[in-house]
């Protein structure tokens, strides 16, 4: 299989769905989970600190056969690790984790927001500091943010160096259009974390008849809708047969009629998390 690929503005070419590792547990299970992505033929791996397997995640990647540079790996700065400092002493413990050496893609996790901090937008700014040194120095490749509405971005597309990711919750019933919109004017790439909604999606009707009249099923459907949308989809499994099945999503197209049906549903199956009100 031939995985492939979208192009960051820098040139960067990303491999255009990302084998998510949120919530999989640091042991052998995520371990043996990396590899078999990878022997499917994933070669992007979205990992983060605060996930708390990064070890895992790179023993994954250390056994699984493919040259680093074959591969593309990316993590992220958590919250109590904003600001200049702390970004870059983030970093270095995230690359010993993993033993990968360098990123190709390290975003801010989560912004620093109103409801939270009087400096926000300072905070924000400090910590992409840090980050575009790395980035100016090639110890990573492209740096983005993830979860950062257009109001949390405004600051950083003034900078130097601006984002070229934003990973944000997309899926069914949550398209995100003024976050989407915002970063395909301004050239940002968008990723969607939870494409299928942590699971919730695999159960509603509409998406249920799409997949049996399309002859795939919901998940591939929801991963499919995505990179119509030009959205790259960072699916998670530790499931061997659901892995595979996650990465055949390039031999069919969901026709227009259908695309409008999904983009019509209602929000069923969404985190709740608003980066305007986390407490964390």
């Amino acid at each position: 299989m031939i995985m492939e690929t979208m192009r960051l503005y820098n040139g960067i070419e990303i491999p255009a769905i990302g084998y998510g590792t949120w919530q999989s547990p640091d042991s052998e299970v995520t371990v043996n989970g990396v590899k078999t992505a990878v022997a499917s033929g994933y070669r992007h791996i979205d990992a983060a600190a605060v996930y708390g397997n990064e070890v895992s995640v790179g023993k994954g990647i250390a056994g699984c056969g493919v040259p680093r540079e074959e591969l593309f790996i990316t993590s992220k700065v958590w919250n109590t690790e904003r600001s200049y400092d702390a970004a870059l002493a983030a970093f270095e413990k995230t690359i010993k984790d993993l033993g990968c050496g360098y990123l190709d893609l390290y975003l801010i996790h989560w912004p620093a927001a109103a409801h939270m901090y009087a400096d926000w937008e300072q905070i924000n700014l400090d910590t992409w500091r840090a980050m575009t040194e790395l980035y100016k120095a090639g110890k990573i490749k492209a740096i983005g943010v993830s979860n950062f509405k257009p109001h949390h971005l405004e600051a950083l597309m003034k900078t130097e160096v601006k984002p070229m990711v934003d990973q944000i919750e997309f899926h069914p019933g949550l398209l995100q259009e003024k976050t989407a919109a915002y970063c395909r004017e301004n050239n940002i790439l968008v990723e969607g974390w939870s494409p299928l909604g942590t699971g919730r999606m695999l159960d509603n009707e509409v998406l249920k008849d799409i997949a049996l009249r399309s002859g795939k099923s919901v998940a591939q459907v929801c991963i499919r809708w995505c990179i119509q949308h030009d959205i790259l989809p960072l699916p998670k499994s530790v499931t061997p047969s659901r892995i595979k099945e996650n990465l055949q999503v390039f031999d069919f197209e969901l026709n227009a009629a259908d695309m409008e049906k999904i983009d019509l549903l209602n929000n069923f199956g969404g985190s709740g998390l608003d980066p305007d009100q986390v407490d964390f």
